[in-house]
């Protein structure tokens, strides 16, 4: 408890308004690959508490209203505190009932960038983790293969574990490009690591 109250990450969420750290990872990541501009439409996977919501939609901020320049959609299991400008739905992104109502806001738009920080409740049984960590990635994958654009971006914490790289393999089967990124605000001594796939492979035979 003490290493999380000093932790500078956690002190500087608390200054300037951010609901957990985890913000400053996807800051410092967006920062060095740009991965969010004005006019996209951004859907964040598991957004509970919301951080990483938070950060997209000050990003994309248009004056002084909740007005945001592009569209911002969380989905979670979990309830969230709403996030001005962000549209949140309760549900499962697997079933029809949530993934219709993505669909309805999106209007026929495909989706420029899926991100995802969600991480497995995990049960110290190392089999059993790896089996749960890379179950999620799929999910993502999916999601992704299914939503985004033709050249979309995803991005997702993942753990580098036993399934670690057949994870990487199912990335650079999807993507053009895929890079790893350990932001500093990630602690050491965690195995979290995060995974950047830019360019959505178009399947051949689809346009």
């Amino acid at each position: 408890m003490r290493n999380h109250l000093d932790d500078p990450y956690v002190r500087l969420a608390q200054k300037e308004g951010y609901r957990a750290r985890a913000a400053y990872k996807l800051k410092e990541i967006d920062e060095d690959a740009h991965l969010i501009k004005p006019g996209q439409v951004i859907v964040d996977l598991g957004c509970a508490p919301g951080s990483w919501s938070q950060y997209v939609a000050r990003k994309l901020k248009k004056g002084t209203g909740d007005d945001l320049n592009g569209t911002v959609v969380g989905l979670d299991l979990l309830p969230m505190e709403p996030v001005p400008g962000v549209h949140f739905f309760q549900g499962d992104f697997r079933e029809e009932e949530t993934l219709q109502k993505l669909e309805n806001l999106l209007e026929g738009r495909g989706v420029d960038l899926v991100l995802s920080d969600m991480a497995p409740n995990l049960t110290g049984v190392a089999v059993t983790d790896a089996a749960r960590v890379e179950y999620l990635m799929e999910l993502a994958l999916d999601f992704a293969q299914n939503h985004l654009k033709p050249g979309g971006s995803l991005l997702v914490k993942c753990f580098n574990g036993s399934t670690y790289n057949s994870i990487l393999a199912a990335f650079r089967d999807t993507f053009q490009s895929v890079t790893v990124k350990k932001p500093k605000a990630s602690r050491d001594y965690s195995a979290e690591v995060f995974l950047l796939g830019q360019r959505l492979k178009v399947p051949s035979g689809k346009v």
